[in-house]
Formats: C-alpha cells, structure tokens, sequence
C-alpha cells in the first residue's frame, strides 16, 4: 500500500483532519465574534444608539429644526443629487412652471443620468420639475437653473443665499444637479451636513410657500410629457423607493455620486409630527438598500420615543411697587404707586412642542420686586424663559401695563399749588 507524504513529512489523510479541525475552530470564533457584535449592537439600540450604515446622519423634528438623534450630524460631505430639493424648491418660488425654456450646449452635454435634451430644443419648465425628482435628470437641472438663475453660476449664488436663510452655514452648492464640484479658487466643494440638509428638506415641506407644489411633484410616481414642439415623448418613474415602504412617507430624494456614496433625504409624517431625515455616505455600490435600512430604523426611533406635549404655563403676577412713582388713582403724593405686569405672548395659549420621555423642561420666570420711575407703557422688565434640557428654547418678555410718572420736584410744586390756592 502507497502512503502519501507532503513536504513537511505529514500523511495527507492527517493533514486533512488537522484542516477540518483548525476551520472548525475558526468557524466557532467567527460565530463568537458575530454574536458579540449582534449583542453589542442589540444592546446599543435598546440604551437608544442605533447602529446605522451612514457616516452622518440626522433625524429631525421638522416643525422646531430640533435633531432629535444625530450620528456625525456636522461633518461635511458630498450630497449627491440630494441637492435637488433645493434646485426644486428654488424653481418653485422663482419660476413659473408654464414658462418655455431653452437648453443650451453646456445643459446639453451634462453626464448620465440624463434626460437627453438637445441643444436648441425648448421645454416646459413645470415638466422638467418632474424629470429632476423623479427620475434625477442631470441635464434637466441644468436647463432649470439657467432659466431662473440666469447661469449655473447665478442659480448657485441663489441656492447659497437660500441655505444662508435657513441657517445652513456648512452648505455650499456649485452644481444645480450634485454632480461632485470644487471651486478651485477657494478650494471648496459641493458640500453639506446631515443636520443642513434634513433643515433644507423640512423647508421643503412645511415652511416654503411652494410646499403643497414641492409635495405634488415628489409624490407622483410616473409622469408623461413632450418637447414645447410635442416631437418628443418622455416618461418619467419615480426611483424613490421609499414611497412604497412607509405610507407615512411623504417625500424624498435620492443620490450617488462616486465621490457621496449613497445618500438620501427624505420626510414623514405620522400623528400629526413630521419627521425630516438625511443620510449621506451611506454605503457604496453594491450597499444600495442601506439607505432604507436606516431610514426604517431612524424613522421607528422618531415614531416610538416622540409626541407633542404642550410645555405652556400660564403666569400672572402681582403689581409691582414703583419707586418715586406717581399714583394714577389718587394722584397722592404720599401714596405708594404700583404697576401692572403682563407676559407679552401675543395670546399664546398653547406651546406644544415634540418630546421624549427623557427630556426635561423648565420655565423660569425673572421680574423686578420692585421698579423705579418713569415707566412707559409696554415696558419690559422682565421675561419668562422655557429651557429644554438646559437649552434656551423659548423667551417671552414681561412688560408693563400703563406707565408711571415719576414725582419731580415741579409736579410736587404744581400740587401744593392746586391745593393751597385753588
């Protein structure tokens, strides 16, 4: 009988078992590992940490702008054709959708994916609006800005602006369409925040005057239209996936650039609370159905832990004594003068706002015990502030109700006069 030996003088039949254990035992550690990293991130979801495919990501309160969970909310990074909401919203409240637009030669030869527009040829600016948000259209977006902003350029210095408004100072937009950008003289790219861009979306949808327009849009799913000349048929399927998973959700769009990863941005309502989120570098080719992982995860953790609670306090306060004050009343100078006070809250009689079982809030009045004339009417002196976890979230000032002279020494003259002669 012929016995096998490998270099190392080893039978191969002992060899093999050897593999077998030694892959045994690595299969075991492996499990091991894997069920360490599944309790671990069991653990960290249930103590309120999600485990989420995106490096940044944010989940906001829509009404307030409050990020209600933020995972490298500030880190700048390439959005994608996220940047499209604001292209959308911006053609909105600017443009006129029935106006006939040209594309020119640069609209033209914008990249895939593309609507295929051709130089000289005129559209209807409302149908473009479909081919930018449903089927993401790089070339569509090019023909938009131009027409509302004059130039690419010009259109950019408008979608700044706009982020500027809304308090989104780490955005920078170059490109109508998302396309990966740097200004070479500033060095800056095409770039935002998780935290700016769930802000731009909740502008979308509850604060722009175009909102109702921007949701129409958004939500279609397919959409029909031709050239201004009606040569050229186009049919237009929204690739926002994310309509058909929740039916609470209302809008979003998506993303990919080599440079962004996937990204997505996208809004819920449910219970009359709407949810803004933003994921950006949320995976790369083949990782597509990242994103709706997360969206489902950050979405439940808004939906469970958040519900409005009215936070308002009524507050009324006694008169305050006025220091060398006249007494309207009596108009005795020897008679201690007082004034009433009031919180300015323009007949607020309610303040509800979105919280979780762990938020804390407090109201903290501050008012003078006493005050000194003259006193205008409507005067602050004094103010009640509501702080949420320590935070300034509201102020309402405290002011007077009439005013106050002050007892000078001619007013006293001018008394003693109408009493002594008369």
């Amino acid at each position: 009988m012929c016995t096998l030996w490998n270099q190392n003088g080893m039978t191969a039949g002992k060899g093999k078992r050897i593999m077998r254990r030694a892959a045994a035992v690595l299969l075991a550690v492996a499990l091991f590992c894997c069920s360490g990293v599944s309790a671990r991130a069991k653990e960290g979801e249930e103590s309120g940490e999600l485990q989420l495919y995106a490096q940044a990501a944010v989940l906001m309160d829509a009404d307030s702008g409050r990020v209600l969970y933020g995972k490298n909310e500030k880190d700048v990074l390439p959005m994608a054709s996220t940047t499209k909401i604001m292209t959308c919203i911006l053609a909105l409240e600017y443009g006129d959708p029935d106006d006939i637009v040209a594309v020119s030669s640069y609209a033209a030869s914008m990249p895939k994916v593309k609507l295929y527009v051709k130089t000289g040829e005129t559209y209807r600016l409302g149908d473009l609006l479909y081919s930018l948000m449903l089927e993401s259209h790089n070339d569509s977006a090019v023909v938009i800005a131009e027409a509302v902003g004059g130039s690419v350029e010009g259109f950019a210095a408008m979608m700044n602006q706009k982020a500027r408004d809304l308090g989104c100072f780490d955005t920078y937009f170059i490109t109508p369409n998302g396309l990966d950008a740097v200004v070479n003289e500033n060095g800056r790219t095409h770039s935002t925040t998780a935290e700016d861009l769930a802000k731009i979306m909740a502008y979308c949808v509850t604060d722009s005057p175009a909102k109702d327009r921007f949701l129409a849009i958004t939500q279609t799913l397919n959409y029909d239209f031709t050239d201004a000349e009606g040569t050229r048929h186009f049919h237009c399927s929204n690739h926002n996936s994310f309509l058909g998973m929740m039916k609470e959700a209302i809008s979003g769009k998506t993303g990919f650039t080599n440079s962004a990863g996937y990204c997505y941005v996208g809004a819920v309502e449910s219970e009359g609370r709407i949810f803004t989120v933003a994921l950006l570098a949320c995976g790369w080719p083949n990782n597509r159905n990242y994103k709706w992982s997360d969206m489902k995860k950050l979405t439940a953790y808004g939906m469970e832990r958040y519900a409005y609670r009215d936070i308002y306090e009524h507050r009324d306060f006694q008169d305050i004594p006025v220091i060398n004050g006249i007494d309207g009343e009596s108009n005795d100078p020897y008679a201690e003068a007082h004034v009433s006070v009031r919180v300015a809250d323009n007949g607020v009689q309610s303040l509800p706002y979105l919280l979780c079982d762990e938020d804390e809030v407090e109201v903290r009045a501050k008012v003078a015990n006493v005050l000194s004339a003259p006193l205008s009417e409507q005067e602050e002196i004094g103010e009640v502030c509501y702080y949420l976890n320590g935070t300034l979230l509201k102020r309402f000032p405290i002011v007077t109700e009439e005013k106050v002279e002050e007892r000078t020494f001619p007013w006293i003259c001018a008394y003693l006069l109408d009493i002594f002669l008369p």
